[in-house]
């Protein structure tokens, strides 16, 4: 899962935001560097990769790339995965809009950044800046971030070619991910996803 199906997941969850979204961040036991509500995020970030990595349905995704591509797989599904949810938003969550709920998770991480890693506070700038979550519905911003990770990071240079499995079996993704996110939703919604019995703080979703 990537940044929009992390927020999305906690706000089911009732979980924290800012911990869903900063875990990649954060190496190692959370605990101590942070509030207990916010190391439960944290928590509930990995618990959703791990259960994302070992979801049938999302091998049956993986196979899909060509071989030379496999081992960037994950990286790419992660970003795909965010590209079906932005632009099937409304038919998964019927409560509020996008746009709404990307404001909601702005205005709940930005007052508490200064508090986070350095490299946490350089993505939330491009994020938000860029209404990334929003664009991620347009494959043309798909391509670009696969390719701006792949001329960042060398040894990830395998995404930028990445794109052409995603299109080559475009539909066959898209539903995986129709099948397969639901599952999620309903794991988030009935708090089966949080790892830690820590009582959060009630959400109030945007309409």
């Amino acid at each position: 899962m990537n940044f929009l199906a992390h927020l999305h997941l906690a706000a089911l969850s009732g979980s924290s935001l800012l911990g869903n979204l900063m875990a990649d961040f954060v190496r190692g036991s959370p605990d101590g560097l942070f509030s207990p509500d916010i190391v439960a995020g944290i928590r509930m970030h990995r618990r959703v990769d791990r259960l994302t990595d070992e979801h049938p349905l999302v091998s049956e995704a993986r196979s899909l790339f060509r071989s030379e591509y496999r081992r960037v797989a994950p990286i790419t599904l992660d970003i795909i995965w965010d590209h079906f949810l932005s632009l099937h938003w409304d038919k998964f969550e019927k409560n509020y809009s996008l746009p709404a709920f990307v404001d909601y998770a702005r205005s709940h991480i930005e007052p508490h950044l200064a508090s986070t890693p350095e490299k946490f506070q350089e993505l939330n700038k491009y994020l938000w800046s860029q209404n990334l979550l929003i664009r991620y519905a347009d494959m043309n911003c798909i391509a670009n971030v696969l390719q701006g990770m792949a001329r960042r990071r060398p040894k990830l240079s395998a995404l930028a070619g990445s794109y052409q499995d995603i299109e080559n079996h475009y539909s066959a993704f898209e539903a995986l991910f129709c099948q397969f996110y639901p599952q999620m939703m309903e794991l988030a919604s009935n708090k089966r996803l949080l790892e830690q019995e820590i009582s959060p703080e009630p959400c109030t979703f945007p309409k």
